[in-house]
This record gives structure tokens, sequence and C-alpha cells, in this order.
């Protein structure tokens, strides 16, 4: 075995600068892969044989390849390369010619951690299905390459696999033959240039729908045990990708690039990846009980999310990770704005402040905090950024570069951003100047401002009427940003709040004087326009935290509501006041599309900000109000899964055992809820069992196990997590965690935040989309002043992952947060 096959802790971590050489020194113009699967059928041997045909720009140089497997042989030029000289991943490539041709075949058999590469056993059926996903480096696990995103290249697949698989990758198939030692090759048309990182093969006995609409030929796969979901789902998943191709396609002025757009629903994936023309999702997302609306909505938008990715990131690609995180960023803003614009999901804006923005806010509050643009010595450093800095304040940043540029101007920066730059590579300046080409202003100041400079500004206004201003401060006494915002102003109108004005302000200065109408109320950063703590004046604060209910659009209750989350995670204001606010608005609130991250917050706020002995007593106000809300057909799933989470009296459970007789997701929460609450009832987990035909049903039972109050319980679910790792990736991990970090359930608890910080450095360098659950996901909702300090002292230590300093830094500062909240540490 050669030393390529090392552990993933001794691989090289690509720097810049060496991606950089080898940019300046090779194009790459195809690689031809030959991947063989039939060993994956009843084992773990994946087999590949990679052709890749490049220039050297500086004959007689030498370079090195990435490949992580096996290396069985290697030829340059028909000259044959030793394996042994393989090291950490890479393998030497000496005196390049003009024109080469390497031919690496190897192996794999790393293939059931997740790296790039999973291996997954239905337990229902024993089918076997296999999927990859290779951001931002893990396709050096599976054939060898190239491995960074400006070296792009044609990638033709063939693939052999078994006889009863589906094999899909990023292009149409061209044929399927029968191979005379068994299986079916699988031969794939070329694709365009992409790099590395967005190739794909899924593999498997999947079950197909297909559709054609407006030219497109749109494929939904899933595994057979999960085809009843898919076929519910299909029709909206359907309709959605419809509407979302259409929209960017024509906002954008490209349409996308092929007729086949697929999207495959595979076990064990955390998330979803934006492999050009074939979408990779955990199959998590086909909801094993009734999708409530805010489900559904954000079914949508990770839909859209990827989409938007065929343009941004996939179409055109930033050079290097210091600039191609602003993917997520983008893809996360262009998928809220198709949401609202091209679906029915119109209320995504307000859904997007509630329970997305928050997090934002979080992470840029706290020592995680990085600008979206970081620097990135190395790719292991890129993974650092990979986290709410990336997704959700960068999205806001861009709905406030829109703004500030204006929203014409801003699109028609992105059109002559994607026509001029089509399937090549880009920096930063390459979009922030055909944005500021388009609104004719020059915004090399705006990008160092808002997109090189991490923190958060704080927005409050000042003065009385007739002598209004805004004050804009900076982060850790720096200047602020400009901004450009709306402040909203109302009047009382018997009950309601009647809509006088909207203001609208640009700020350049640490003061800006105001006009203002008058009136009783006055909303800063009404819609929602930048990223900023915004603090409306003392009496406006004090109206609106009482009654923001009477605001009338949903934007702006929403508003007021994260302005009261922002206020209690700085310590500004009560958990008692922010639950006390959060349920005054869910009093009068109607509007499916914000009360279910209303009652999501509202049950945060009890669970994780309140004081142990009155985390019950808050948790029945929330659970009372969801009860309530459930009459409402439009939203009874939503309040129900609320008042599952939260219920505490006799009455909430009785009110969910006869709602969830023949719902089995909602029957699975209800049980985790009672164990949570000591009356863990263990026939009816076995009845549960015996009933629920989700091949996963298990790990719900292990979900339910895992909420009790005791020291095995938790210790069964720890093993499962960390040992098995049989608790698959996506929604099902989350459960997980919530069920396992319980406030109330402090004491039991506490032996496991020190194995947390035993456990998470082996994780480091993993499968991205996987990992991040058992290191962001899984940090401690409890802690010791020992632990705080024992944890920051590994985050400081050298030679730290940066993924793990980074979520260590980050949890550590939103752990604090709890604690002084609950009054456990001063």
């Amino acid at each position: 075995m050669s030393d390529s096959a090392s552990s993933l802790e001794d691989l090289a971590s690509l720097t810049r600068e060496e991606a950089e050489e080898r940019a300046s020194l090779l194009e790459v113009h195809r690689y031809d892969v030959a991947m063989d699967l039939r060993g994956l059928l009843d084992g773990e041997l994946l087999e590949a044989t990679s052709t890749v045909v490049f220039s050297c720009r500086n004959p007689g140089a030498d370079t090195f390849v990435d490949c992580t497997g096996e290396i069985r042989h290697a030829t340059l030029n028909g000259v044959s390369i030793d394996p042994a000289t393989a090291s950490r991943g890479r393998l030497p490539l000496p005196d390049l010619q003009a024109d080469n041709v390497l031919v690496v075949a190897s192996s794999q058999t790393d293939t059931a951690t997740a790296h790039g590469i999973k291996r997954t056993v239905d337990p229902s059926d024993k089918n076997v299905y296999l999927w990859t996903s290779f951001e931002p480096d893990m396709a050096r696990r599976v054939f060898a390459n190239f491995d960074q995103p400006d070296l792009k290249a044609v990638h033709g697949f063939t693939v052999s696999a078994p006889e009863t698989w589906t094999v899909l990758s990023n292009s149409r198939h061209s044929s399927v033959d029968e191979l005379p030692d068994g299986g079916r090759l699988w031969t794939f048309e070329d694709t365009p240039r992409l790099s590395t990182y967005v190739t794909v093969v899924n593999a498997g006995p999947f079950y197909e729908v297909r559709a054609e609409r407006d030219g497109y030929d749109l494929g939904l796969f899933c595994r057979q045990s999960l085809r009843a979901q898919l076929d519910r789902d299909a029709p909206e998943l359907f309709q959605l990708t419809q509407q979302g191709l259409a929209w960017f396609g024509e906002k954008f002025g490209v349409p996308f690039g092929q007729e086949k757009y697929d999207q495959v629903f595979v076990p064990d994936l955390g998330g979803a990846m934006e492999n050009w023309g074939c979408v990779t999702w955990g199959d998590g997302v086909l909801l094993r009980g009734t999708p409530t609306y805010d489900q559904r909505r954000r079914i949508a938008l990770i839909l859209l999310h990827e989409m938007a990715h065929m343009w941004f990131g996939d179409l055109v690609t930033m050079k290097w990770w210091d600039d191609l995180w602003l993917n997520e960023a983008f893809a996360s803003w262009a998928a809220t704005w198709a949401a609202v614009g091209a679906t029915s999901y119109t209320d995504s804006w307000a859904g997007y402040l509630v329970a997305d923005k928050q997090e934002g806010y979080r992470v840029d509050l706290g020592p995680a905090s990085h600008p979206i643009r970081g620097d990135v010595p190395d790719v292991s450093q890129a993974m650092a950024n990979f986290d709410a800095i990336s997704y959700n304040k960068g999205q806001a940043v861009l709905r406030q570069l829109s703004a500030y540029a204006g929203d014409e101007a801003f699109l028609e920066g992105l059109r002559a951003y994607f026509r001029d730059h089509a399937w090549g590579n880009t920096r930063l300046e390459d979009l922030t100047g055909a944005i500021g080409a388009a609104c004719g202003e020059d915004l090399t100041g705006w990008q160092k401002d808002w997109l090189d400079r991490a923190g958060t500004d704080t927005l409050t206004l000042e003065g009385a009427p007739g002598h209004w201003q805004l004050r804009a401060t900076g982060p850790h006494g720096e200047p602020a940003r400009p901004h450009r915002l709306d402040i909203g102003c109302y009047a009382v109108d018997g009950q309601a709040l009647r809509h006088v004005a909207d203001v609208s302000v640009t700020t350049t200065a640490e003061l800006t004087d105001l006009e203002l109408p008058a009136c009783d109320l006055r909303l800063v950063n009404d819609h929602d326009l930048t990223f900023a703590a915004a603090r409306p004046d003392p009496d406006s604060l004090a109206f609106v935290l009482s009654h923001a209910g009477r605001l009338p659009s949903p934007l702006s209750r929403a508003l007021a509501v994260a302005t009261a989350y922002d206020m209690l995670v700085k310590g500004e204001l009560s958990a008692e006041d922010t639950l006390t606010c959060i349920l005054g608005v869910l009093e009068e609130e109607t509007v499916v599309g914000v009360t279910e991250p209303f009652l999501k917050l509202a049950g945060l706020v009890a669970g994780l900000y309140s004081p142990v002995d009155k985390i019950l007593e808050r948790r029945t106000r929330v659970a009372d109000r969801a009860a309530l809300l459930a009459a409402n057909s439009d939203l009874r799933t939503g309040a129900l899964q609320s008042l599952a989470a939260n219920a505490v009296t006799d009455d909430h459970f009785a009110q969910l055992d006869e709602a969830s007789v023949d719902d089995f997701a909602l029957a699975w929460r209800v049980e985790a809820t009672r164990a949570a609450r000591g009356r863990y009832d263990a026939e009816a987990v076995e009845r549960l069992l015996e009933r629920d035909p989700d091949p996963d049903a298990e790990v719900n039972a292990l979900i339910v196990r895992a909420s009790r109050n005791l020291p095995e319980a938790k210790e069964e679910a720890w093993h499962a997590l960390y040992v098995d790792r049989s608790v698959p990736g996506g929604p099902s991990t989350g459960q997980m965690i919530g069920a396992f970090w319980r406030p109330e359930q402090r004491e039991v608890l506490l032996p496991f935040t020190d194995r947390y910080l035993e456990e998470i450095p082996a994780l480091a360098g993993g499968g991205m989309l996987r990992v991040f659950g058992l290191v962001l996901g899984m940090f401690p909702e409890v802690g010791t002043q020992e632990f705080l300090d024992k944890a920051l002292a590994m985050a400081r230590a050298e030679g730290t992952d940066p993924t793990i300093r980074a979520a260590l830094l980050g949890g550590v500062d939103t752990l604090v947060r709890e604690l002084r909240a609950r009054g456990e540490l001063a």
C-alpha cells in the first residue's frame, strides 16, 4: 500500500501559494475517469482510473497530483511513476512536457465514514447506495486530480456498477452496456468545464420520478424505501424546480446550460451539494410525517439555494476559498429572493430574519467572527469559514448591496458577471466591479467595509420630534459601515398600527440627521435591508416590545421579535421579557410564514435562556399558545410540532396523542418529550417501532431513549454518535442533539462536556456535511467555568485545527451568554 492511503490526519492541506503556483503552471483540458463500483455491493472497495490531459507552461517543471487512495499504478506520458513516491495524498509529477497525459489507477476502501464518499446499507431492505460529495477537496479521495477550484476541466465519467443499480452523474448518460464480467457500464456525456469539487457520481437501486417542464428533463431519485415520501413531494419539487430555473435563467440572462437537471435524495448526508446538473440531498428532507409549512419553505429554499449555485459557483467559480465562500452567501440570498419572487413562499424574508439571520448575528458577535472574505492560507482554514457568517450574514450583506446599488443595477451587474466569466474563474473584485459599473459607483470601499471586516454595526435612533438623528457605531470602536435602510413610521389607530411612511436613509457618518413625520412608533431598519443591530428610540422600543403584534406586516413583526432576541443575547433584555414579547405577537399572529419561526424562537428562549427552575413553566406558556394555534387549520401542523417540543401538562399530551395517531413523525416527537419529562413509555416506543414503516425508525426510538434524564441513556446516544456513527446526517442528527443536550438535565450531562473535548480533535479534516453536526452542533448546552476554560485553552493551543478552533470559540461565547441568562454565570 502506498503512503498516499494515509489517515486523514496525515493528508496535506493544499495551501493558497501551492494552488497559485500550480494554476500558473498548468492548464487542465480534461479528465476521463473510469470508476468501478461493483466492489461496493458486498464490500467497501471503490476503484478508479483517472486519465488527465493537461498542458504545462514551463516544460521541465515539476508538480504533483492529488490522490488519497491506494495508488496501484501510474504513468506520465507513458513512463511509469513509482507509487511509493506518493506521500500525504500527493503523487509527484517530475519533468513535465508541454502536453501531458497522466494515468493513475487507485482504490479506496474508506467508503463508510462519509469523507467525500459514503456507502450506506438501508436497514429496512438491505439495499446499498453510494453518494459522493467533494467540497472542498474531497474529489482526491475518489480519483486522482488537481483538486483546486481554479483548474477547471471537462470531465468524462464511465462507471461500472452492479446490474441492479442506477448511476447518476453531472451529465446525461449516453449508453448503458452489459459487462462481460458482470454488471453494467454507464457512459456519461462530457461535462462543461467544471471545478473538481462540483463533480459527482451517485449510485444504487434508486426509485426514479421524471417530468418535462419548459424544455428541461427533470429527475428525482431516492432509495426504494422512501418512494411514498418522494411521490408525495414530487409535484411541489417539480413545480419549484420549474419556477427556479425560469426565474434564474431570466434574471441572470443565462439559461441553465443543459436539459437534464437531477436531484438525488440519499441516506446519511447532512445538507445538500450543488453538483452541476445533479444536486445531491440528504434524504432526511423527505419528511416521514406531514410536512409543516415552514418545513416545506425550508425545502424550497434548499432547492433554490443549490440551483443558484449552477450560476454562481459552477458556471462562474471564484479562484480560491478566500472568495469562494461568497458562493454560499450568494446562493442563500438568491434562494430567498427567488422564493419571494417566483414561488408561493412570499413571506420568506420575514422567516429568514427570525430563523436564520439571528444565527449570523450570534456568530458575528463572538470571538469566532471573521470577515465574509477571510484569510484562507490553506483548505483546512476554508472549512472553518463554512458557517453562519458565510451563509446568513453573507446573505444579508448581499441584500444590503442590492439596496445600496439599486436592485436593477445589482441585477445588471450580475448579468454582466455571468456573461463575461462563463466557465471561468474570478476574484471578488470581478463581481463588485461589475455591479459598480452598473450602478456608476466605485465599490472598492464598500467591499472593504462589508466583506473584509468582521463584526456587526449598531444603528440607534436618538432625539425627539423635530430633531431626530441616527447614530451608527461600528464594532470594537471602529467606524460604522455605510448603510442604506428604511425607518418605518407608524401611528396608533384604535387597536391597530397604521403605516405612515418609510423614510429612506443612507448613512455616511456616525450621526445622520433625519426628518421623520409625526407618529407613535419609529422602527429602525424596517423591511430589514441591512445587517445591523437596530435600536429604535426608547419610547418606540418600549412600545414595540409590548405591542409588536399590532404592526401591520409580517416582516415588521419579525423585526420587532428579532430585536428583542438580539437584546436577550447581548444581556440587554431578560428571557422573561423576550418571551413575553414573542408570545404577545403570537396572540395575534395568523400568517403561516412567520408563526412557526416565532414558536421555535419562543421554545429556544424558554429552553436555553431560562433558569433551570423556570424552564418547565416557560415551556408550558409556549405549549399553551401552540395548543391554541393548532385550532387554526392553516397553522395546525406547525403548531402541533411546537406543542410536541414544549409539552408539559396532561392536557398537552392528550391533545398530542389524539393528533399523532396516524402521524408517526409527530408521535416520535411526543414520546421524546414525554421521556424528557420523566414519563418514558417503553411499550409505546415498541408499538411505534412495529407500526412505523420509516427505514430509520430505530433512530427515532434511540432519540426517545436519549431524551431521558439518565446517564445510561446519554451514554447510549453518545456511543451511536461518536463510536458507531449510526445516526444519519441531517435532521436525525439535529433531533438527537436536541434530545441529548437539555439544560434541565444538567447534572447528568456535565460529564459529557469534557468528553466532547476529547472527541472532536479526531473529527478534524473529515467530510464537511456530516462532521459539522458532531463538531458545531454538539457543542454542549451545559457547562461550568472549568469546562469553558478548557475549551478556550484547546481553541488557543498551537496546532488546533481551524475548524475545531472556530467551533470552540463560537460555542463558548454562546454558552456563556446562555449561562448568564440562566443565572449560572456572573
